[in-house]
């Protein structure tokens, strides 16, 4: 395997669908510019720096999936969304997939529209609508928010690895031979693992941010518990 990627290598999805992504991606994260401007101030700027740093080092640990050239990693977009909300947090794992294509060839470079759709768009945008449900129903205690943090995780993750089965159905290159079911139950079974680990990391971070410094929890600020009164906050944040 010359390159390892959900980061997907050049060559594995055909030029049109590649386009295709590629503008949806710049759509998406044009309008995360124009949402996250109003989000950023003192707290979030020098936060999204750290989560993108984070998310950067723990996305390089990649772990090989079919001999086509993909592979799969932690995502982060639960993490990020959770800490510096979906718009800030959107751009940060976008640019570390550009980073990591451009410097470190992880990934390729024709292919980023596609990553940024899986990663930077649908992890983040699954993550972050399970988060403000999740928020709403749980309490916010330590407890509440790792169970909060560990099923959002898991599920995006999940859920950006189906992303790139629907751009496979759409423009692979190999013929599976009408064998895309299989892909995609590989490629959810893979991600379901890598998910539970990916859970326990966002858990055990957002739960230490959020007692020493929950005013740094992007998702404490800005969602509003469905019961204010009959909620446990944590280090008095609601």
């Amino acid at each position: 395997m010359e390159t390892l990627a959900m980061h997907i290598s050049n060559g594995i999805i055909n030029g049109p669908v590649a386009a295709l992504f590629a503008v949806i991606a710049l759509a998406a994260m044009a309008y995360c510019v124009r949402r996250g401007r109003q989000d950023l101030d003192d707290r979030l700027a020098p936060m999204a720096g750290l989560v993108a740093a984070f998310i950067f080092a723990v996305q390089m640990l990649n772990f090989p999936i079919f001999t086509a050239g993909v592979s799969g990693h932690l995502l982060g977009g639960a993490l990020a969304a959770m800490l510096v909300g979906p718009w800030v947090g959107a751009l940060c794992i976008a640019v570390v997939l550009v980073v990591q294509a451009l410097v470190f060839g992880d990934g390729g470079v024709a292919m980023l529209g596609l990553s940024i759709t899986n990663m930077a768009v649908i992890a983040v945008a699954v993550g972050y609508l399970l988060i403000a449900l999740l928020l709403r129903v749980l309490p916010r205690t330590p407890t509440g928010l790792a169970v909060t943090a560990f099923v959002a995780a898991l599920v995006s993750v999940v859920v950006g690895a189906m992303g790139f089965v629907l751009q496979y159905w759409l423009g692979g290159t190999a013929d599976l031979g009408g064998n895309l079911a299989g892909l995609a139950g590989t490629m959810a079974v893979f991600h379901l693992f890598i998910g539970v680990g990916e859970g326990l990391i966002t858990a055990a971070t957002v739960v230490t941010v959020a007692k020493v410094r929950p005013d740094l929890v992007y998702a404490l600020r800005a969602l509003k518990p469905a019961a204010p009164a009959t909620v446990v906050t944590v280090g008095g944040v609601r």
